[in-house]
């Protein structure tokens, strides 16, 4: 466990154990250690052939996990320079030649991209209520059988056309797994 702040540690995958260092920048807060192995768990941990998607990647955690757990594919999107610059940095030192990172606007990405993911990570600023404008954006970047994390500061009843999996609760954080209508477990 990281004992100094502004680092966390990779919890799975090829680069578990790792240490990653973010900026120290007013309102980041990453995904606490106990959420992202609950979310992995449900995701599976191997994410293989994945295209994944992180909105708001403040220290770049989710994008990280996603990257060491072999997606195919994982856009970080980070709008403050500071903030980018350190995922960047950790990024050469982990050698993830599977992880691309956009600083820039991630609303303004999600309207303009062609690209669609299969797992999508949104945590936007805390508290800050945009799932209504971020809904049908998702939705159109959304490969049929998406999967869809959301972290916010309180209960989260519906996101968009997205039907809600799991859901769980740390501390002040709320965070739901969503898909979308083509979602299937693979059990028969």
């Amino acid at each position: 466990m990281p004992t100094h702040k502004n680092q966390l540690r990779i919890i799975g995958g090829t680069h578990k154990r790792r240490i990653i260092k973010f900026a120290d920048a007013e309102g980041l807060r990453p995904t606490p250690d106990r959420v992202r192995e609950t979310l992995f768990n449900w995701l599976g941990q191997d994410l293989t052939g994945k295209r994944c998607l992180d909105a708001f990647s403040g220290s770049g955690a989710m994008a990280f996990e996603a990257a060491s757990r072999n997606a195919s594919q994982v856009m970080a999107i980070e709008s403050s320079r500071k903030v980018a610059d350190a995922i960047s940095q950790n990024q050469r030192l982990l050698a993830l030649n599977n992880l691309k990172l956009v600083n820039g606007d991630a609303f303004a990405f999600m309207t303009a991209t062609t690209e669609r993911f299969d797992v999508i990570f949104l945590d936007p600023p805390f508290a800050q209520d945009w799932w209504k404008r971020l809904a049908p954006l998702v939705e159109r970047i959304a490969q049929p059988g998406a999967m869809i994390y959301c972290e916010y500061a309180s209960e989260l009843i519906e996101f968009g056309t997205f039907t809600r999996l799991k859901q769980g609760r740390a501390g002040m954080v709320h965070y739901h797994l969503f898909a979308n209508e083509n979602y299937s477990t693979g059990e028969s």
